[in-house]
């Protein structure tokens, strides 16, 4: 049998290990692995090499991905998915395992819809794909924006500084909370609650009128403010799955704190820091599991289907439902994070 695999999207921790080991089991059922490289477009342009024990030797602490990634939509490109059904069977594939988040997942149920054989894994930084527990790449991020929320706690805790940490996590407020309450942040604001303005000048007003001379602010980058068209943006840009570039919120709120209170403010973007850099003990592991899933799919017969995490445990899902809907924040542990917004 031989076997496609891409990593599709933005790149995220954990994707070699996964790609390790689909290489690995299908190794033990006697398969043959092909590489596509960049995504999507590596299927559109015949971009793919037969993967070999040394292409996966100790690649399971490296961050990014060996067969690099792009974020083309072959949906969006006039006669997209028949060139791609077309590669598919030019390339001798018997099935193909596509990593990555909800976009990559869209491509993948339209190719599954025209009855090509694919079984996707959740990837996504974001960790907005529904039906799972994790994605890949989500922990490692977490920990990593964490740690940047600490540093900059110790500098505006110095100079007695408002900061604003802008955190990546598009339109799922995911990493902020996570990272925000890890690290002690006295306020986080998400993507699915949004905020006044005024409000957040009030709120670090009232912390100043206790003698709180330091706060430190952690915005998705997706957050939304009420009585705005969308989230804030420093340019309308967008890409083939018709995301517009977020980025900049951070900046906009430092200065309406400055404005409004004179006091010193500084906004910092990590951005695609958090995503790179080798991946965490728990993303290694839970994308070594979804490869091995993924494998036994395609050895079981079972396409237009997802590996997931639930409870510990791996388990599949239809492509269809987990891309029925976003996985956002729930209002109840939103509710438990507020507890430390005084």
């Amino acid at each position: 049998m031989r076997i496609g695999v891409l990593t599709g999207g933005g790149d995220a921790p954990g994707l070699n290990a996964a790609i390790r080991a689909i290489f690995k089991r299908c190794e033990k059922y006697g398969y043959e692995v092909i590489g596509i490289r960049r995504g999507w477009a590596g299927m559109l342009n015949k971009e793919f090499f037969k993967l070999k024990p040394e292409d996966v030797k100790d690649i399971v602490g490296r961050g990014g991905t060996i067969l690099k990634t792009s974020r083309t939509n072959p949906l969006k490109i006039p006669g997209g998915i028949e060139k791609v059904s077309k590669n598919f069977r030019e390339m001798g594939l018997d099935a193909l395992i596509a990593i990555g988040g909800d976009d990559t997942l869209s491509v993948a149920k339209a190719l599954s819809d025209v009855g090509l054989k694919v079984v996707g894994v959740p990837k996504t930084i974001d960790n907005d794909v529904s039906e799972t527990d994790a994605t890949i790449g989500f922990d490692t991020a977490v920990n990593m924006a964490m740690r940047v929320i600490e540093n900059l706690k110790d500098t505006a805790e110095s100079h007695d500084r408002v900061f604003l940490i802008e955190i990546m996590g598009r339109y799922a407020g995911w990493i902020a909370l996570y990272s925000g309450v890890a690290a002690g942040a006295d306020l986080i604001l998400i993507p699915e609650e949004p905020f006044k303005i005024e409000n957040v000048i009030n709120f670090v007003k009232k912390r100043l009128e206790k003698g709180e001379k330091s706060t430190v602010i952690v915005v998705a980058e997706g957050a939304l403010i009420k009585d705005y068209k969308g989230p804030v943006t420093k340019d309308t840009e967008v890409d083939q799955f018709g995301h517009v570039r977020l980025g900049g919120i951070g900046e906009f709120l430092a200065k309406k704190i400055k404005e409004s209170l004179g006091v010193e403010t500084r906004a910092v973007a990590p951005a695609h820091i958090i995503r790179g850099g080798p991946p965490t003990a728990f993303d290694r592991f839970m994308a070594t599991r979804y490869g091995i899933a993924a494998v036994d799919l395609v050895r079981d017969g079972k396409f237009g289907m997802m590996v997931a995490l639930r409870g510990g445990e791996i388990v599949t899902v239809p492509l269809s439902k987990a891309l029925s809907k976003s996985k956002n924040v729930t209002p109840n542990l939103y509710d438990e994070a507020k507890t430390f917004f005084e």
